[in-house]
């Protein structure tokens, strides 16, 4: 009975609002006691940024184990990526490397402590796994991105290489400067050099951004616009069903139930 009520209050703990923000505030100060110990600092303020790190390291174990132990199945807490993400970052971060050789090592572990944000707010997580299964169809998109690239830079390397070696040399160097004029930086400086020589060339530029600055680039965030709509309806069902409340997909199936039994009873009725 005490280890039931003793879970309840850290369930309570656990989604409290007001906890959750703190542990978000500490995330954030984290972050900036790492940018601290980028500068020329006193060995005062050393020692405190010190102190104040070790006492973030403790907080995010305290943090850990409080969601840990609300868990109804201690199995369970260990099935989800995000809370293996976050122990691992927790506990690498506690060993004390500072003063050894890997203390490049333990200052990048703390850098990434920042990325526990994304474990802890909702909507950045659906940011990440929405980019994340974007990922498969940006592949066939980036593929066909980098073959425009490639016949632009052979294209580019034949006719221009004369005119500047240095951003036409080869297909690399061209590759670099195409890159160059996709992003807008300088783009005319280039097309203008080379239009003394062709005047035509503007051609070869302005087709060249639409196939990539315009329809690719758009292509990309239509799919990850796309993947981001499934998961925040899966967030939503999955809400809903938490609550005990009908998902949509059980609504439906009821709908079509419902059809049925009335078909069939109409039929009754012809029959």
């Amino acid at each position: 009975m005490k280890a039931s009520t003793l879970q309840a209050k850290f369930i309570q703990i656990r989604s409290n609002k007001l906890f959750e923000t703190f542990v978000v505030t500490v995330i954030i100060f984290s972050a900036l006691l790492v940018g601290v110990k980028t500068y020329e600092i006193s060995g005062t303020m050393y020692s405190m940024a010190k102190f104040l790190d070790w006492f973030i390291s403790a907080f995010f174990l305290t943090e850990i184990t409080i969601r840990f132990l609300a868990e109804h199945r201690k199995r369970d807490f260990f099935k989800s990526f995000w809370n293996l993400f976050d122990t691992l970052i927790v506990i690498i971060s506690l060993i004390p490397a500072d003063d050894t050789e890997l203390a490049l090592v333990a200052r990048l572990v703390r850098v990434f402590r920042v990325l526990r944000m994304i474990s802890i707010i909702p909507e950045l997580r659906i940011l990440l796994v929405s980019l994340i299964k974007a990922l498969p169809q940006l592949g066939y998109v980036m593929l066909l991105m980098f073959i425009i690239f490639y016949i632009y830079a052979a294209v580019g390397s034949t006719l221009f290489a004369t005119i500047n070696p240095d951003l036409w040399g080869n297909i690399i160097i061209s590759l670099l400067t195409l890159f160059r004029v996709m992003t807008f930086e300088d783009w005319t400086d280039v097309m203008y050099e080379t239009m003394e020589v062709y005047p035509l060339s503007w051609i070869f530029y302005l087709s060249f951004i639409f196939f990539t600055a315009f329809a690719f680039l758009n292509m990309v965030i239509g799919i990850v616009v796309n993947v981001m709509e499934q998961e925040n309806a899966n967030a939503r069902a999955e809400a809903l069903e938490e609550e005990g409340e009908p998902s949509l997909k059980e609504i439906s199936q009821q709908i079509s139930q419902l059809q049925l039994q009335m078909l069939s009873m109409n039929d009754r009725k012809d029959a």
